[in-house]
């Protein structure tokens, strides 16, 4: 695996992270910074496999596109594309003034993301 490779899917792995601790938080949970990092956790994994198969894919938050150009390698993850167009979205929406995500789009951002790091990982061939 390339260097390179190895850096997205570590950071798509604190991303992951991120999102599961901002949504569990007791105190001050932060459904909108959950929403975020699973869109991010998503679209670094699947810059990784980009990366990997030496596609270039520029600079893009689509997970829609992105998705797009890994279907060349990885026609299996064609299951994923509706989870990818419901995450699209949280890589702006809810990070400036004016929306908020609610507990329930938090929720079901963890659900549909939770699908891609396992893919991704057993493309890889890594542990889940």
């Amino acid at each position: 695996m390339k260097p390179i490779t190895r850096e997205w899917i570590s950071k798509a792995e604190g991303d992951w992270t991120a999102a599961g601790t901002l949504f569990r938080s007791r105190k001050h949970p932060n459904y909108d910074g959950a929403c975020f990092h699973t869109q991010q956790c998503a679209e670094k994994y699947l810059k990784a496999r980009l990366e990997e198969a030496g596609i270039t894919f520029g600079k893009t938050h689509d997970l829609e596109k992105l998705l797009s150009l890994a279907l060349t390698v990885e026609t299996s993850w064609s299951v994923l594309k509706q989870d990818l167009i419901f995450l699209t979205d949280f890589a702006v929406e809810y990070r400036y003034p004016g929306s908020s995500a609610t507990k329930a789009e938090a929720k079901e951002a963890i659900r549909r993301c939770g699908n891609v790091p396992s893919a991704i990982r057993n493309a890889f061939g890594l542990r889940p």
